[in-house]
């Protein structure tokens, strides 16, 4: 039981690890949690923040061969909850 934010999806453990067109995998948190998101949110100021910040713990080399975002699993589903519509 829990809650759904729009436009994020915890991703399902599926074997083929592939993604919608128009979205985007991330990894947030301590383990690594996997998220599929728009693409849209790559235009939201907070979450270029989180990329900025990504950028500075990982350069372009990213641990799970993926996008990982360094933050809380908590405050990245607090940042992406308040984007409306996208």
């Amino acid at each position: 039981m829990g809650f759904r934010l729009p436009g994020v999806r915890r991703a399902s453990s599926s074997k083929s690890g592939e993604v919608a067109k128009g979205y985007l995998t991330v990894y947030v948190g301590e383990k690594a949690k996997r998220f599929v998101i728009p693409l849209s949110y790559l235009d939201q100021p907070s979450f270029q923040e989180l990329l900025s910040q990504a950028e500075e713990e990982f350069g372009f080399t990213h641990p799970m061969g993926g996008l990982t975002i360094p933050c809380e699993e908590d405050v990245f589903l607090d940042i992406t909850s308040r984007f409306k519509g996208c």
